[in-house]
């Protein structure tokens, strides 16, 4: 029997249930700037808590998918070691999103959430700072997507795969001029079209749960989160698909530094978040997928998802938080 210090270490379960003090923390100090116009100064602010929230965790963790690609301090930015690191320490790598929907926490818009993935390290592609095409669906529709099909051959097989007609599907798009033909076709298809200023993830994460309203995502977005999509998809068995889109030279040459050699490879959910993945969101204002933070006089409410690959389990958290016995 090996020595328990040579032992392989894992995620643990319990650590779901640690993880989600991160995001919560990351969304209460966000929340509470939101409406003020400042898109800097709430992310900011959600970085600066989640940092400090990772303190607590004993991890050995490595920001792969962040802030940034360099050492963009003070934001986590992608190599940074997070969590206690203690010997008992799982390493693990992150891929988070301190303030998903900057502009939507700035002006009071619904939708902002904030957002960590976690797995085992070499688990999380390690994706450049560039675009990503994605398409993403429910656990019906796992095996009938494929993005080198047209959008609307992709809706006829995913209305096939749910028992339904391409009229009663709703596809979730971002509000963006270089989807101006994806809407078009899409409409043209029959299905009905629902367009988000920011916020994807949430987006993606919707079409796995049928009370959303929401069915499918397509449309190109950014490559990190695409990750973090992925991530969250194949806790709940859905299915996700990307395809980096690279805007210059530039981010290739990025790309092939990073390991990258196949610059126009279609990567699934599972090898864009390989092995034990765990999952957690909170809302910072109230949106689709999940209600925001909402502060009363002493304290606040949070709600929040945790999920996790390995069960399949997933655990809608309401939490209240007094700020005169636990300070902010």
């Amino acid at each position: 029997m090996k020595p328990a210090s040579e032992e392989k270490k894992t995620m643990d379960r319990n650590l779901a249930m640690e993880v989600v003090r991160v995001t919560e923390m990351a969304a209460i100090a966000a929340a509470r700037l939101m409406g003020r116009g400042h898109t800097n100064e709430s992310d900011q602010a959600a970085v600066d808590a989640m940092r400090k929230a990772f303190e607590t965790l004993n991890i050995d963790g490595t920001v792969v998918i962040g802030e940034g690609e360099r050492d963009e301090a003070p934001m986590l930015y992608i190599g940074e070691k997070v969590g206690k690191g203690t010997q008992s320490a799982a390493p693990v790598d992150i891929a988070l999103d301190p303030l998903e929907g900057t502009n939507l926490c700035a002006y009071g818009k619904p939708g902002a959430i904030s957002v960590v993935a976690l797995a085992n390290r070499g688990g999380l592609l390690n994706a450049p700072d560039t675009y990503m095409e994605k398409i993403a669906v429910g656990p019906l529709a796992r095996n009938a997507i494929d993005l080198d099909r047209s959008p609307t051959e992709n809706l006829r097989e995913i209305a096939k795969a749910m028992g339904r007609e391409v009229s009663e599907l709703t596809v979730v798009v971002m509000d963006r001029d270089r989807h101006l033909e994806l809407i078009k076709e899409v409409r043209l298809a029959g299905a009905r079209v629902r367009l988000i200023e920011e916020g994807d993830v949430a987006a993606s994460i919707a079409t796995c749960f049928e009370t959303s309203g929401v069915d499918v995502l397509m449309g190109t977005g950014g490559a990190p989160e695409g990750v973090i999509s992925a991530a969250a998809v194949r806790c709940v068995d859905g299915a996700f698909q990307g395809r980096l889109r690279f805007r210059n030279q530039e981010e290739e040459a990025r790309a092939a530094r990073m390991g990258i050699t196949d610059l126009k490879r279609i990567y699934t959910a599972e090898q864009l978040a390989s092995g034990e993945v765990m999952f957690a969101a909170t809302g910072v204002t109230s949106g689709d997928f999940l209600k925001g933070v909402r502060f009363f006089a002493h304290g606040c409410e949070t709600h929040s998802i945790v999920m996790r690959s390995k069960t399949g389990t997933v655990r809608h958290i309401t939490a209240t938080h007094r700020f005169d016995k636990k300070p902010m």
